[in-house]
């Protein structure tokens, strides 16, 4: 796991890139999709909104 791909240092304070799994709580990253975002511990999904109108 590359970590630097998951915090940011900006100043003194640490800045987290990635959404956290309301579940599992902190600690547990979820994994981003093209059109969700999903937890590998629990398995919860979330979708991601879509603007494009579909005809």
């Amino acid at each position: 796991m590359a970590i630097h791909k998951y915090y940011k240092v900006e100043g003194d304070k640490l800045v987290r890139l990635k959404r956290f799994c309301p579940k599992c709580g902190e600690g547990v990253f979820l994994a981003e999709h093209p059109d969700r975002y999903s937890c590998g511990k629990c398995g919860y999904t979330e979708f991601k909104k879509s603007n494009e109108n579909k005809s």
